[in-house]
């Protein structure tokens, strides 16, 4: 039963997320042969305060782009 987890930082359209899980999908399907009832996608959307790089979030990211 293959497992597959995709960490995003928050914001995208429902339907994007959706696109996603059915690509994912059909790629372990079409990869690895698994029979689709047995493929499990995870997705996890964080909120942008709480993922950092080099020691400034995506939000702070977000702001100094903005030149907020």
């Amino acid at each position: 039963m293959p497992l597959v987890e995709v960490t995003l930082s928050e914001g995208r359209d429902p339907a994007a997320i959706r696109a996603l899980i059915h690509e994912v999908h059909a790629a372990v399907e079409r990869s690895i042969g698994s029979p689709a009832q047995s493929i499990r996608v995870i997705v996890r959307e964080v909120p942008r305060t709480h993922w950092a790089a080099g020691d400034q979030t995506l939000a702070e990211r977000d702001a100094a782009e903005k030149g907020d």
